[in-house]
């Protein structure tokens, strides 16, 4: 039996995402910027897909530009709204434990004069409103907070984030980069106060390649690609409709029966962490004094005293389970995870942690035949430890 517990890295794509991804490339192929037949049956399933976007998010399909995924969105949400801003000033605020990529061009933004704030986060890995609050300034043009933890599944209080920049200096812009949180809970984000999302699709079944950034009507924002001026001069390149149909469909699909969904990944979540918390040895982290409800509902950090990560991750591969030692996008990246250093994980676990994470089709088979891989390696491979 096969256990697939690496959600949070990508997805399988729906079937019936698949499919109308086919039938664009087969059939439906053409330049959605063409004048004739062919393109203008291209330009529909770009317009259908933000209409859905739109009804997923309560925003209108003009506030919608589609990128290759969560990457350039965010790269394109600080970038460009720090170059649109920066007569307003030029400092940024935001958090030890996000992405790379939400780090990395902020780190070229610092090589560019930018000043920015990483604000520190408590230890159940969530940033409080007031630490946001003191840190902003008359030269803070915006915040970027990720709305679910990509490696521990720690949820931060938007909306309260949200509510206090508009209230202390509505000027400042909001991002949150949403692509772990996308799909796993609503998002709204007018009710939320949030200027700028980015979501990437292979999070939620729908192809990889393709994501998009929510961009409230009315932020200023420079494009960071440039040609033949697509999607109102905002993101030039000849759109990936194939992808974006298949958006379309993982969009509609991920919201139907959406808290039947939650419940069940709720249902795994819980079943993992009390199977975790019998074994000796094991911590679960960012759990401690936050109820399992508050927390992303598909993602488990778990450290392992004595085994380092790559072998438990190898070990458990063997036994068809598969799960990953942090973030995918942290393999190009082989410093200790900054995450688990900023909620005080202690050096021991630093390389002794995997991530297991679900998806709305996970089974409790999966999540039982995982635990008991998990069970018979631990004491088998610390006799083997080196101390």
């Amino acid at each position: 039996m096969e256990a697939y517990l690496d959600h949070a890295a990508t997805t399988p794509v729906f079937p019936q995402v698949r499919e109308v991804m086919d039938r664009v490339m087969g059939e439906d192929y053409g330049n959605p910027s063409s004048k004739h037949t062919k393109g203008m049956v291209a330009e529909q399933y770009v317009k259908e897909a933000k209409e859905e976007i739109g009804k997923a998010l309560k925003c209108q399909p003009g506030e919608i530009i589609f990128t290759s995924g969560g990457t350039e969105a965010n790269n394109m949400a600080l970038i460009g709204t720090a170059m649109a801003n920066r007569r307003e000033g030029k400092h940024i605020v935001t958090t030890r434990i996000e992405h790379a990529s939400v780090h990395e061009p902020l780190a070229y933004l610092e090589e560019l004069g930018y000043r920015v704030t990483y604000l520190p986060v408590e230890p159940d890995g969530r940033v409080t409103p007031e630490a946001v609050e003191q840190a902003v300034g008359e030269d803070t043009i915006l915040v970027s907070v990720m709305y679910v933890n990509n490696e521990v599944g720690s949820v931060q209080p938007i909306g309260e984030i949200g509510d206090m920049l508009h209230r202390i200096n509505p000027k400042i812009l909001f991002h949150v980069d949403g692509i772990q949180a996308f799909g796993k809970m609503r998002i709204h984000p007018k009710k939320l106060g949030i200027d700028l999302l980015s979501v990437s699709g292979h999070k939620f079944h729908g192809p990889k390649g393709i994501g998009f950034l929510y961009v409230r009507d009315g932020v200023k924002i420079h494009p960071i690609l440039f040609g033949g001026g697509q999607q109102k001069g905002m993101r030039s390149g000849t759109e990936n409709v194939p992808g974006i149909a298949g958006l379309k469909v993982a969009v509609e699909m991920i919201f139907q029966e959406h808290q039947r969904k939650r419940e069940n990944l709720f249902a795994r979540k819980r079943q993992l962490v009390s199977g975790l918390e019998e074994l000796e040895g094991v911590t679960v982290h960012a759990l401690e004094g936050v109820p399992l409800e508050e927390t992303a509902p598909h993602i488990v950090s778990a450290g392992f005293a004595g085994i380092r990560s790559e072998v438990m991750l190898h070990a458990l591969a063997q036994e068809g389970v598969y799960v990953s030692s942090g973030s995918a996008c942290s393999s190009n990246h082989p410093d200790l995870s900054g995450t688990l250093q900023a909620i005080g994980v202690g050096q021991d676990l630093l390389d002794a942690t995997l991530r297991f994470s679900f998806s709305v089709n996970t089974t409790e088979e999966e999540v039982a035949h995982a635990l008991d891989g998990v069970g018979r390696l631990l004491p088998a491979l610390r006799r083997f430890t080196r101390h």
